[in-house]
């Protein structure tokens, strides 16, 4: 079994430090063995990587990259419930909202790339069931937001 910390090495992603909540709530919830995330922008250094609705300013590869980089965002806050991402026994569902201009209905394109991340990094611990959701509009323009719940060791 591959470390989490060697796999993220070999694909050259850094987890960022959970950034603090703007609003009144917590970047994560721990319940028994079950790790629940806020939704998760495509923020990097504090900006989104791409703003806009998929399918009008968003082109799909650009939400993939988004959604990859939500994924990096909920990892970052699991990190921070847990200290070690080795912890992670399982994702069990990824809820995933896609800016969409009227008329698109690729979402499940879209959020393939947190996917194929999610199992890029963790192997078998990354499948996961999900829900792939067109919006009319996200908070801050963001053109995905992604929810994660995990199951972790004791």
């Amino acid at each position: 079994m591959t470390n989490v910390q060697e796999r993220l090495d070999e694909l050259k992603i850094v987890i960022p430090e959970p950034t603090k909540p703007k609003f009144v709530y917590v970047p994560a919830k721990r319940t028994g063995n079950l790790i629940y995330t806020s939704g998760q922008d495509a923020r990097k250094d504090g900006e989104n990587i791409y703003e806009g609705k998929l399918g009008a300013e968003v082109s799909i590869e650009q939400g993939q990259e988004a959604a990859e980089q939500a994924i990096i965002n909920c990892l970052s806050v699991i990190q921070g419930e847990i200290g070690d991402l080795n912890k992670i026994k399982q994702v069990v569902k990824m809820l995933a909202f896609v800016n969409s201009a009227p008329g698109f209905s690729d979402q499940p394109y879209v959020i393939n790339g947190a996917s194929t991340l999610l199992e890029k990094i963790l192997g078998e611990k990354g499948k996961h069931a999900r829900s792939a959701i067109g919006t009319n509009e996200l908070p801050f323009n963001t053109p995905v937001e992604i929810e994660l719940i995990v199951e972790v060791e004791d």
